[in-house]
């Protein structure tokens, strides 16, 4: 099973057991300060148990104003080393080989994270900060070489089998090497040689500093993907130069912070959508190359090392979503295995608001090192779950892991609730991907779920359970202020996804939120005329960056008209009248509400005076995000 992936590699003296790499997250596990944690060292140890061959950690600060996130780990000062020996003895123990990526942020940071003015080849600001950063000299460049040099060697002191330098994804490095970023007119700036000199400057001091076995590798965006950034061709220039300077693996990604859909792909891109510029590198070049971005399937992974596109895969996401992903695949357990969606929720939505990073469908992700193991129930409980949707399932999941009798009941024909009409619009049916696995966990462990069964009062008195679980999520809101709210041919998005009301030829849809947006987009790929109506001044604003990117380029390409700053005053037979930015009229056979969602509670006050205990999760508590849900399901399964 998956030959190719599952052989040994041997890099630069070390043997690699397979050939999976957890590629370089920033989790904000660490302190302030840049020293360890025990949660940044179980959050590793769970991706080393899973089976990874090699890891390669978040990037650590090689000077206390390199770092662009307030938790990333850092060696810039020897005191820092000691805790990070004890990470690396764990590691080992568990058979993975552990390099450390070290970075100078560059002007991809603000001021208020790194405690100074950002420093950067040029005086360019950063695309997502626009904070004008500080034209560093000469001397400060041997200075940062100086400190890249002298946090590899304690990178080694501390246990690591290596280093990564990050030339990527806009960083300090790549912004040296990239004419978009680099307007230099010295030695450090102008063709191709003088941008590239930085990089081998760092290569050489680094090499000078480390033992002779101890891995260099270089992690480099092949395309930046940004208008006079560095494309691929450039890239297989710079990449002999920093062959010669030293390393001894290429590890190829994309992207900077102006192209962040390609530094972090959302679920519009395809699996293993780089792995060519990875067979471009492997041209020039007889270094190992890594190859990353979008694998979520280690059936993919292992086609692409047989196509020769690649020496190792990186997995990002995928071993956040399942840590145990490569143990999981070895044995041929797919459907095991938690796939990463895509969604950037649990990751890159909470790193970018300097929060620690997780993953919405895994709770134990980033949370390893205060959630134990589940425990057996000295007092097994009936357990009665209302609702098969992502929370419901979680905490059914969980109760039943410790032992709890567990049946849950769904009032439609299907599991995932609204997250499964999440994965009806275009580009987003990875989102059953889940739903399937919840399922399937539910079947392992034979718990009983009865489909299309409504439950109520008298079902409950009946099965007299100990808890009822209620997760029976949340309804559309349908506002009764606006006039015609309520003819035959206004429907719910709701209702068009779940396909039970077909969109109309020509559609209007009230609410420009991420669920008003992907329902225009659906209809819209159906050849259907589609109206975004929608209040505030933009639209799917509560889409993480990069996937909202995605999504209104879709919603151009399939011709969605959007009308911002307008609201809707009635709804008539044949269109819908306007006031504000966009006053006047729509013509309209279908209109669609997608202005939110309120609980569905009426069990719970149903069942307020029976004699057992009744729990609302989910929607059903509080509407909001996916991940939210699962885990308030999660905990509570646990805790019964």
């Amino acid at each position: 099973m998956l030959a190719n992936l599952f052989s040994s590699y041997e890099l630069k003296g070390k043997t690699l057991r397979n050939r999976t790499v957890v590629a370089p997250m920033v989790m904000n596990l660490c302190n302030s300060d840049g020293t360890c944690t025990e949660r940044f060292i179980a959050y590793h140890e769970a991706k080393a148990q899973g089976g990874f061959g090699m890891i390669i950690t978040e990037d650590f600060a090689v000077m206390p104003h390199a770092k662009g996130f307030v938790g990333v780990p850092g060696l810039w000062a020897d005191s820092q080393v000691e805790g990070f020996k004890e990470f690396t003895d764990r590691i080992h123990r568990l058979g993975a080989v552990v390099v450390a990526q070290i970075y100078h942020c560059g002007r991809q940071t603000t001021e208020a994270i790194s405690g100074e003015q950002p420093w950067a080849p040029s005086a360019n600001p950063c695309p997502l900060s626009w904070e004008i950063p500080h034209e560093m000299t000469t001397e400060e460049i041997d200075e940062v070489t100086e400190a890249f040099g002298d946090c590899a060697r304690r990178a080694e002191a501390a246990g690591f089998d290596g280093v990564e330098l990050h030339g990527a994804h806009g960083y300090l490095l790549a912004e040296f090497t990239s004419p978009y970023s680099n307007q230099r007119t010295d030695e450090y700036g102008g063709g191709l040689e003088n941008r590239v000199r930085f990089a081998e400057e760092v290569i050489r001091n680094v090499r000078a500093k480390v033992s002779p076995e101890f891995i260099v590798g270089y992690r480099i965006s092949g395309d930046e993907y940004v208008s006079g950034g560095r494309t691929i061709e450039d890239t297989k220039t710079i990449v002999p130069y920093l062959e010669k300077a030293g390393i001894d693996y290429v590890h190829v990604s994309a992207g900077c912070y102006g192209a962040l859909g390609a530094l972090c792909p959302s679920m519009y891109t395809r699996h293993a959508w780089i792995a060519d510029d990875a067979r471009e590198v492997k041209q020039v070049t007889n270094l190992p190359v890594i190859s990353v971005g979008r694998y979520n399937d280690m059936r993919i992974a292992d086609e692409v090392l047989a196509c020769g596109k690649a020496d190792l895969i990186a997995f990002g996401r995928a071993s956040l979503a399942d840590p145990a992903a490569p143990n999981k695949a070895r044995a041929g357990d797919f459907e095991d295995i938690i796939t990463c969606i895509g969604c950037e929720q649990g990751c890159l939505g909470e790193i970018y608001k300097q929060e620690p990073g997780g993953c919405i469908l895994n709770p134990f992700t980033a949370h390893e090192y205060n959630t134990p193991v589940t425990v057996r129930a000295e007092h097994p409980k009936k357990v009665m779950v209302v609702g098969a949707g992502p929370a419901g399932a979680a905490a059914a999941i969980e109760a039943a892991k410790a032992g709890h009798q567990v049946e849950v009941y769904e009032r439609r024909k299907w599991a995932g609730g609204q997250f499964r009409l999440g994965a009806v619009p275009p580009s987003k049916g990875e989102i059953a991907s889940f739903i399937r696995w919840q399922v399937h966990q539910l079947e392992k462990m034979g718990v009983p779920i009865h489909w299309a069964t409504e439950v109520t009062r008298a079902l409950v008195e009946e099965k007299r359970p100990d808890v009822v679980v209620i997760a029976t999520g949340a309804k559309p809101i349908i506002p009764k202020t606006i006039p015609g709210i309520g003819s035959a041919h206004v429907t719910t998005a709701h209702d068009v996804l779940a396909g039970e009301t077909l969109a109309g030829e020509r559609n209007v849809v009230i609410g420009g939120g991420s669920v008003g947006c992907e329902t225009a987009n659906f209809i819209a790929a159906s050849h259907k005329s589609v109206t975004v109506v929608e209040m505030l001044d933009d639209i799917a604003v509560d889409e993480e960056a990069p996937t909202r990117q995605d999504l209104l380029a879709d919603m151009e390409g399939h011709r969605v008209r959007v009308l911002t700053e307008t609201t809707v005053q009635e709804i008539k037979q044949d269109c819908v009248v306007l006031e504000g930015k966009s006053a006047g009229t729509v013509k309209a056979d279908k209109v669609i509400l997608a202005i939110g969602s309120t609980p569905v509670t009426a069990l719970a006050d149903e069942l307020g005076d029976l004699d057992c205990r009744v729990e609302l999760i989910g929607d059903a508590a509080q509407t909001g995000l996916a991940g939210k849900a699962i885990r308030a399901g999660f905990e509570l399964g646990r805790s019964l």
